[in-house]
């Protein structure tokens, strides 16, 4: 399914293949020979989503901008089933395997590997042929690989990335802050109200 979002409409390469349970949404570039499957849901929130050539995003993924963070994905790069990335660069023949997490503003090199549920953190950056392994976090710039158990370590680099302040323009000490932050988003979320479905 096809929707012009904030008055830009998706522009799918003929060679292409879009399944027809797909979401594709606003300013979305699709390239030549990229596959789309089943489920996976390609919204442009006020900044584009590009994705070079021969690119396969798999069943159920999600790949979303943000107002402030473009989403550009390289070429042969494959996004598995039920991945979401967030408003993020990512290079040429990179893996992002079932499950991963890649957030705003984290760029991730060329030939790396997110492995099966690992998360790539706010502002992180990976430079060219990194491996996340199975379940663990990357965070910061430079990056940090740390396994879920490490958690203290996770938040103490996490917590100066400052999620709320980066992605919402939110103090993290704001007193009702997911009152803000969710009256604050769904305004921004509402303008799909007037998107119009164009297949």
């Amino acid at each position: 399914m096809r929707f012009a979002h904030l008055g830009a409409e998706p522009r799918i390469h003929p060679d292409a293949v879009v399944a027809p349970t797909a979401v594709v949404s606003g300013d979305v570039t699709i390239g030549p020979g990229c596959q789309v499957l089943h489920g996976a849901v390609l919204t442009s929130e006020g900044s584009p989503v590009v994705l070079g050539a021969h690119t396969i995003v798999m069943e159920n993924a999600l790949v979303r901008a943000s107002t402030a963070h473009a989403v550009h994905v390289g070429a042969h790069t494959l996004i598995g089933p039920m991945a979401s990335v967030a408003g993020a660069d990512i290079g040429d023949e990179v893996f992002l395997a079932t499950g991963t997490r890649i957030f705003n503003g984290a760029r991730i090199g060329a030939r790396s590997e997110v492995r099966i549920n690992a998360v790539v953190h706010l502002r992180t950056v990976l430079p060219a042929e990194t491996v996340v392994p199975i379940g663990w976090v990357a965070v910061g710039d430079p990056v940090r690989l740390l396994s879920p158990d490490r958690h203290e370590e996770i938040w103490a680099a996490q917590k100066d990335l400052d999620f709320p302040g980066y992605v919402f323009g939110l103090d993290r000490e704001t007193p009702d802050l997911m009152v803000q932050l969710t009256e604050r988003y769904g305004r921004s979320l509402s303008r799909h109200a007037d998107d119009r479905r164009l297949d």
